[in-house]
C-alpha cells in the first residue's frame, strides 16, 4: 500500500528535472499522476517512464502556465479523467539574468511571467477544486534564492521572493477549507542544464561549477511536505548541498 493511494497529483514542469523526479516519486507511492509542460514529446517520453516503474496512471497535458485558458484546461482534463485533485506542485520555471542596467523589460517580465503568475494561475485552480473537495495540499517549488539574493539575477530572485509571498498568502487564504500550503527552496541541483554547462549556473554571477545535489533528493523532500497529514503544513523547507554558499553566499 502506498502512501498516496488514491490520491491526484499535478505537476508543473513535469518533463524533466526536478518535476519528473518528484512525479516520478509521487507516482511510486500510488499517486495517480497529471504532468504538464510545454514540451509534448518529452512529457509522453516521461509518461511511459513513470508509468514502466510505477505502474501509475500517467495523464499528459502540453501546458504554457502564463496561457490563462491552458491552464484552466489543465484542471479540467485533470477532472473529467480523474474527478479530483488531492496534490498540486507548482514547479514550472523559468531561469534568466544579468546586471540590472543591461537587463531589457522583456527578460524580466518573462522570467516573473513563468514564476510567479504561472503558479498563482495553477494555485488559483487548485484552489476551487479543493476548497470544494474539502481540502488538499500545494506545493511551491521556490530558491534559496527567495531568502539569499546572489549578484545578477534580479529577474529570478525577485520571482522567488514573489513566490515566497504567494505560498504564505495561499496558506493563509486556504487554512478555512483545509488547503495547506508550503515551499521548497532548492539550492543546486544537478538537472539537465546544470550537468550540460558543467555545473554552472542558469541565472547569476557564473562562479564555475558548484557543489549540486540529485533530483532524487528533492524528490524525496516534495514526497515528505506531501505525505504529512492533512492537519499537518511544512511552510517553507530548504534543501541544498553541504557546501554551497548560502547563509554569506557571494
Amino acid at each position: 500500500m502506498g502512501q498516496l493511494d488514491g490520491k491526484v497529483s499535478i505537476i508543473t514542469g513535469g518533463g524533466s528535472g526536478i518535476g519528473k523526479g518528484i512525479a516520478t516519486a509521487l507516482a511510486g507511492e500510488g499517486s495517480s499522476i497529471v504532468i504538464a509542460a510545454r514540451d509534448a514529446e518529452r512529457l509522453t517520453a516521461t509518461a511511459n517512464e513513470i508509468t514502466a516503474s510505477t505502474g501509475s496512471d500517467v495523464l499528459t497535458v502540453q501546458t504554457d502556465v502564463t496561457d490563462e485558458a491552458a491552464v484552466k484546461r489543465l484542471f479540467q482534463s485533470t477532472m473529467e479523467r480523474f474527478g479530483r485533485l488531492d496534490i498540486l506542485v507548482n514547479n514550472s520555471g523559468r531561469f534568466d539574468g544579468g546586471r540590472i542596467d543591461e537587463l531589457t523589460l522583456e527578460t524580466f517580465a518573462g522570467v516573473l511571467s513563468v514564476n510567479v503568475i504561472g503558479p498563482f494561475l495553477c494555485t488559483r485552480e487548485a484552489f476551487k477544486i479543493m476548497k470544494d473537495a474539502g481540502g488538499g495540499r500545494i506545493i511551491n517549488i521556490g530558491s534559496i534564492a527567495s531568502n539569499r539574493a546572489r549578484q545578477f539575477s534580479a529577474p529570478y530572485t525577485t520571482s522567488k521572493h514573489a513566490l515566497w509571498g504567494l505560498t504564505q498568502c495561499t496558506a493563509l487564504d486556504g487554512r478555512e477549507f483545509g488547503i495547506s500550503c508550503g515551499q521548497l527552496n532548492p539550492g543546486n541541483v544537478a538537472v539537465e542544464r546544470r550537468v550540460a554547462s558543467g555545473g554552472s549556473p542558469a541565472s547569476g554571477l557564473d562562479m564555475g561549477p558548484e557543489p549540486q545535489v540529485e533530483t532524487a533528493d528533492m524528490a524525496r523532500a516534495a514526497l515528505y511536505m506531501a505525505t504529512l497529514p492533512p492537519s499537518v503544513n511544512t511552510l517553507e523547507m530548504s534543501v541544498l548541498p553541504v557546501g554551497q554558499l548560502y547563509i554569506g553566499r557571494g
